[in-house]
């Protein structure tokens, strides 16, 4: 449940007679609102073990996603990162594209990807990724409207796609991520999938040369890797955490770290509504979603080292944070997109580029 998830969940909530239609799904991880949901799995789900490889599935998922039946219907709205506004369109349904970002791994972050790569499987992957380009810029085509989760993501979809979008931010739980009642405690705490690009490297880094407490929560592939760059017995992983224990911890946080250039991140607006600031990269969806902290603006262990030695020369009043996000609240997700909804369904509607 994270936060291309936690979006879904509330399209479900908004839409909740709907059915959601996914390449693969588990739903031991799936939050009660979606457990209510009929989901519809595509061939992939029947492979044994295959939320453990599915990422080397990327060239087949273009192919795996047209698989997908969708009987008539007047509206489909597609929650895509990777290949699902690709799905085949219902004749006479409109088609909504929530967009949390075109393709990362096809353009602009290959590296971060496919450089720890032998150069032999890179050539293969650059082959792969060059026809995975062309698909997905044809399927833009059946497209009527594209939602973007922030500005940055906007300016992408203009670069890439040659296609404008309404900006719509992703949904804040302020009911639930809101401050705890006991004072900060006095720990640094980073919460991130395990992959190259939230490059937790630099964090760990950092504080191997800090005399400072890091919490560290999360799992993913470069789990192993990350431990070893361990030197510090101030730095504890916490491995996967649930909800209750995610807001504890961002609230007894002096502050969260946000090291990643992302299309726009939630752990920013969920450490701030729990009343902590946020020490982030300068760059992409971090300047929309960060009203309370500082930023560095290289992603170097020296830059996060130096941002945190800087930020505890300054103070915050933590009581003031949580009003700051109160605008990303889910309600108001609700609210536009539903508006989004009734402009496109009008009949003298019309796509634009």
């Amino acid at each position: 449940m994270r936060g291309g998830e936690k979006v879904l969940e509330a399209m479900a909530e908004l839409y909740p007679d709907a059915v959601i239609y996914t390449l693969f799904s588990d739903r031991k991880k799936l939050s009660p609102s979606l457990k209510k949901m009929r989901i519809v799995n595509s061939f992939l789900n029947l492979l044994p073990g295959i939320r453990k490889f599915y990422r080397w599935l990327l060239p087949i998922l273009p192919w795996a996603i047209r698989t997908i039946e969708i009987p008539e219907a007047d509206l489909v709205i597609s929650s895509s990162h990777c290949v699902a506004k690709g799905v085949r369109i219902p004749a006479g349904a409109r088609h909504i594209c929530y967009c949390h970002t075109p393709m990362r791994y096809l353009y602009g972050f290959e590296g971060v990807y496919f450089d720890r790569y032998p150069s032999i499987l890179r050539t293969l992957i650059r082959a792969v990724l060059s026809g995975l380009r062309h698909w997905d810029k044809a399927v833009n085509g059946a497209v009527d409207f594209f939602i973007s989760n922030s500005e940055n993501v906007r300016g992408r979809i203009r670069e890439y796609y040659n296609r404008d979008a309404a900006v719509i931010y992703p949904p804040l739980d302020t009911e639930f991520f809101k401050p705890e009642s006991t004072l900060p405690g006095d720990y640094y705490f980073i919460v991130s999938a395990f992959v190259p690009y939230k490059r937790l490297d630099i964090v760990i880094e950092a504080f191997n040369g800090l005399d400072r407490r890091l919490l560290v929560a999360g799992q993913g592939p470069l789990e192993k890797k990350y431990k070893n760059l361990r030197k510090s017995e101030k730095i504890s992983f916490l491995g996967g955490v649930d909800d209750a224990a995610l807001r504890k911890l961002y609230a007894g946080a002096r502050a969260v770290l946000f090291p990643a250039f992302e299309d726009f991140g939630i752990v920013p607006l969920e450490a701030q509504a729990c009343g902590s600031p946020v020490i982030a990269l300068g760059r992409g969806g971090a300047l929309e979603s960060v009203k309370t902290g500082i930023y560095f603006n290289e992603q170097t262990p020296e830059a996060v080292k130096k941002a945190v030695l800087e930020f505890e020369m300054k103070t915050f009043d933590r009581s003031e944070i949580p009003g700051k996000v109160a605008a990303f609240d889910k309600r108001h997700f609700k609210d536009r997109l539903a508006a989004c909804v009734r402009r496109v369904m009008q009949p003298e509607f019309q796509r634009g580029a």
